[in-house]
């Protein structure tokens, strides 16, 4: 499906984003895990739909209902699920579809329930997306696991007796992170995972939340297993990955002045703000009460000149999923623009140093890829043009942003790949264009 997105002369006014993503999919993973949960706001995406569909294929039941109390998010649903608890999944076969998060979080929980037998496949783009990286410390751990050249999916894993280990990180992770940390729960001693840096703590958060004992220190984090886990009721805040498109079109279009109401601000994911505050762009931030253990609020912010900046080391974890965009604000930034040790870009749903610079140099962009990022050199403007998106969410929302912000406009090819994680894009874009 491709789509069309011509300049605008301003956006204004309130939107709540779409449920978080990551919270969506820890919610329903645990809630299974917990034996019985209820959430209210998840994200209805194909992404998180997969991970009901996982759920249900091991033995959850579900109720899903239109969200009544997030009715202004887009697609919220209301979930209760009575899952098979910890130690009881059935074996399956599950399809995870384009969700990556799904397939390197669930195999944790499911590769210390001995008796059992799993294997996880997607799509062509998780066919390439490496699971090496919970593969070998699940297998220090004592887990029974196989993958295709060592490396990559189909995934397979027959459940065994954990053993509690400490593991440093290689590469900062969240999803590594909380693969090991669920498998914790089973094992026969302590785990403890060591970030080189630190990355999202939803799962922490969610974990201490249901009842888990967690010891969180810096850079290390330990779970004992044995606890009783009771997960209760989850309230999803709204995505700041989302929100991050209509934030940077705010900034990007002239004249433009833009609320997002609703959204999580985990500092643990606060590094676009970080960054674009750096990069002169002035935003407001009213953190409100916390919902689910998870702070939340609102960000206003207005058109404004931006200047070129470095992004690397630490803060690449905080905003990995939005260093994309922030290369698209570097293109109409004053000066160049560096980002570095972001190599794992590379592993998400397309290469995107590779895909991300590949668009921006279609549409007029003065950009060059390096081992472990790209150097942008901003020229204020972008033309327009067309870009592909690769099937990756993510850079088909680029393009959109791109396109309100061209001379020209710009065609997305591959639009629908939104879907993965906004549906109705269009609709909230709608909202701010007054139309």
């Amino acid at each position: 499906m491709n789509r069309r997105f011509e300049p605008r002369g301003s956006l204004r006014g309130t939107l709540t984003p779409p449920p978080d993503k990551s919270i969506s999919h820890r919610a329903a993973l645990i809630g299974a895990m917990c034996g019985e949960a209820v959430i209210e706001g998840f994200l209805n995406a194909n992404d998180t739909r997969s991970t009901l569909a996982a759920v249900r294929a091991v033995g959850a039941e579900l109720e899903v209902s239109p969200s009544s109390e997030r009715s202004t998010r887009s697609d919220g649903l209301d979930v209760v699920i009575r899952g098979p608890g910890l130690r009881d999944p059935s074996s399956a076969e599950i399809d995870v579809g384009n969700a990556g998060t799904l397939l390197r979080l669930m195999p944790g929980w499911l590769a210390g329930v001995e008796g059992g037998a799993w294997s996880f496949d997607g799509d062509a783009s998780i066919r390439r997306r490496p699971v090496d990286r919970i593969a070998e410390p699940l297998g220090a751990m004592g887990a029974l696991i196989e993958c295709r050249d060592g490396r990559l999916p189909p995934l397979r894993i027959q459940g065994a007796e954990l053993h509690g280990v400490e593991h440093t990180l290689p590469i900062a992770s969240a999803q590594v992170k909380s693969c090991l940390l669920l498998a914790g729960l089973l094992a026969d001693g302590p785990t403890t995972v060591i970030e080189p840096a630190p990355t999202r703590d939803h799962t922490e958060r969610m974990l201490a939340a249901a009842g888990a004992k967690l010891a969180v220190d810096s850079e290390r984090v330990t779970i004992e297993p044995g606890a009783e886990l009771d997960l209760g009721l989850v309230e999803v805040p709204g995505d700041i990955s989302s929100a991050a498109f209509p934030i940077v079109a705010a900034l990007l279009v002239a004249d433009s002045e833009v609320e997002i109401a609703g959204v999580g601000l985990n500092p643990s994911r606060s590094g676009l703000l970080t960054v674009l505050e750096r990069m002169g762009a002035e935003l407001e931030v009213d953190e409100g009460a916390s919902v689910a253990s998870e702070p939340q609020g609102s960000i206003r912010v207005r058109s404004h000149d931006l200047r070129g900046t470095e992004i690397g080391g630490d803060e690449v974890p905080l905003a990995i999923d939005e260093l994309p965009l922030l290369a698209l604000a570097a293109c109409f930034a004053e000066g160049e623009t560096v980002i570095s040790d972001a190599a794992e870009l590379r592993h998400k749903e397309s290469d995107r140093i590779a895909t991300v610079c590949e668009a921006l140099v279609a549409i007029g962009g003065d950009v060059e890829a390096t081992d472990d990022g790209m150097v942008i050199r901003g020229a204020g403007a972008l033309s327009g043009g067309t870009i592909d998106s690769h099937g990756d969410h993510r850079l088909a929302l680029l393009g959109a942003v791109a396109g309100l912000a061209s001379r020209e406009g710009v065609t997305v090819r591959g639009f629908d790949a939104a879907e993965v994680s906004y549906p109705g894009f269009e609709s909230s874009l709608a909202v701010l264009a007054g139309g």
